[in-house]
């Protein structure tokens, strides 16, 4: 049996050993015992009740004033700076712009600084054993402090890993570029939703002042209807008639009041003005028919050109082309280069600093068998995205022919709504002048207003459909509503931008044959 000389001027026994063992498992017990009695702590009425406050004084802060009559321009510019969702993908493409700057510091070397220190509760002590008769050959000694310092600056730079961050860069780098353009889809479609409530919303204003008499105008009949009918002056069958249609005019006025009072809310949500806020628009008494001034064929090509979605899919098929070469880069063996200053405070060390290099190729055998499978499904999602752009193409395509078709269309309906409107006042004139002023004329006189009421109503609501359309081509063919640089970012100075883009947005140079044109 082997004998081993005394060692107690080197090894402590375990009672001697520090307080902080102790402790440290003390700690970890108390964390794990704590980790265990988590509950449930749902908010209280009273904290939900002061978000609801913060949240909407935050929805409508820093927001210029509504000072004077708003006009298109204005509410567009109002969205364009306002409108929460706008906001939100604004955010989102500026998140994505910093998370590429991140990426970019992946392409940097490693440079890591690493110190430490050790302690033990005796001293790291061996001894050695002859192998052939198993005989102590040494006596125990050690080569370590019981205390050690150590510091380290490593410098190390992985070829593989540079590749792969270099197209990882590259990939993120069109993500932002793809959430710009989810931006503009949105701000596309905000402006043409703005653009058909503002006009909606300016025709229920002037339609309101008109609404309000009437109602007045009928109860008034109405009473006179029901006194005909108490004093028994006319057959009760013809009174009851006559209320029945007073009463089928009311509910048609309360109809269109209630229809009236939803279009300013709706563009106000859009401008993110508080519903309930008070404004009013402007109104030049002109009702102008957006005209456009461009071929069907060079509205397809802009449309080819211009469109987020296109442009979006443009990116996802370079991405996937990325994603290729990343894929290829990874199959390639890993070279490392490292370079070191090293310190340790171990009193036994004759150099206590020292400085190493080295170099290190590292290759995945079996990355080769998977070599061809990779490769081939990194094609076939770069044959994928081709497809969806292709569908894509076919899908803007359809777009621009159905948008055209439809401007058109509302464009014959609103001319028809005018005659119409105009009939209608003709005829509520004509009647006024031929009415009698008992109560069987007044009830053809309010047939008669309420038909010129309910053709005005159409003649907002057809050119409110118009306006619209007109709006869904310029949202079709992807024409942003702003120039690419603006003076300033105030309301009367985006404003002023957005009128000067629309007017020479759709001047499209027609170039196109004659044959090549669908007629109207």
């Amino acid at each position: 049996m082997r004998k081993h000389p005394s060692t107690t001027h080197l090894m402590q026994p375990a009672s001697l050993l520090p307080p902080l063992r102790n402790a440290m498992l003390a700690g970890s017990l108390a964390l794990a015992i704590g980790g265990c009695a988590i509950t449930t702590t749902p908010l209280t009425p009273a904290e939900q009740a002061a978000q609801v406050r913060t949240d909407r004084a935050a929805m409508f802060r820093d927001q210029e004033p509504v000072s004077k009559p708003i006009t298109l321009s204005e509410a567009m510019a109002r969205a364009i700076k306002y409108n929460l969702d706008h906001r939100l993908k604004l955010m989102e493409e500026a998140v994505a712009q910093r998370q590429l700057d991140l990426s970019s510091y992946d392409l940097l070397p490693r440079l890591t600084l690493a110190a430490g220190y050790t302690a033990r509760s005796n001293f790291q002590a061996a001894s050695s054993e002859d192998v052939f008769t198993h005989t102590q050959s040494l006596a125990p000694s050690t080569s370590s402090d019981r205390h050690l310092r150590t510091a380290d600056l490593t410098f190390t730079w992985n070829i593989l890993d540079f590749g792969v961050s270099y197209y990882q860069a590259q990939e993120q780098a069109d993500r932002t570029l793809i959430l710009k353009e989810r931006r503009r889809k949105v701000l596309h479609s905000l402006m043409q939703q703005v653009r058909q409530a503002y006009w909606l919303a300016l025709g229920a204003q002037e339609l309101d002042g008109k609404v309000a008499p009437m109602l007045h105008q009928v109860e008034s009949a109405l009473a006179d209807i029901r006194r005909i009918e108490q004093e028994k002056l006319r057959p009760p069958k013809e009174t009851l008639y006559d209320q029945r249609q007073l009463l089928d005019t009311l509910r048609q006025l309360e109809a269109i009041r209630d229809e009236l009072a939803q279009a300013k809310p709706h563009l106000a949500a859009l401008m993110n003005l508080d519903p309930g806020q008070p404004f009013e628009l402007a109104n030049n008494g002109k009702m102008p028919v957006p005209e456009l001034h461009a071929a069907l064929p060079a509205m397809v090509e802009t449309a080819l050109l211009n469109r987020p979605e296109l442009v979006e899919a443009r990116y996802n098929e370079r991405i996937s082309v990325t994603e290729t070469k990343k894929a290829m880069a990874k199959l390639m063996p890993g070279l490392e280069f490292s370079l070191g200053e090293h310190y340790d405070s171990n009193s036994f060390l004759v150099d206590k600093r020292w400085a190493d290099a080295g170099l290190r190729v590292s290759w995945n055998i079996f990355n080769l068998l998977s070599a061809k499978k990779i490769t081939q499904t990194a094609q076939a999602q770069v044959e994928v995205a081709k497809m969806q752009r292709m569908a894509l193409n076919m899908a803007v395509l359809s777009q621009v022919y159905i948008a055209y078709r439809d401007y058109h269309g509302h464009n014959r309906q609103y001319e028809l709504a005018l005659n119409l409107d105009e009939v209608d006042h003709r005829i509520l004139d004509q009647t006024k002048n031929e009415t009698r002023s008992d109560a069987q004329g007044k009830l053809v006189q309010i047939r008669a207003e309420l038909s010129a009421l309910y053709s005005d109503l159409r003649l907002q609501q057809n050119y409110g459909a118009l306006q619209n359309a007109y709006g869904a081509i310029l949202a079709t063919l992807g024409v942003d509503p702003l120039p690419d640089e603006v003076a300033g970012h105030d309301i009367e100075t985006l404003a002023k931008a957005v009128e000067q883009a629309d007017s020479r947005r759709l001047n499209i140079p027609d170039a196109a044959p004659a044959s090549e044109k669908i007629s109207q």
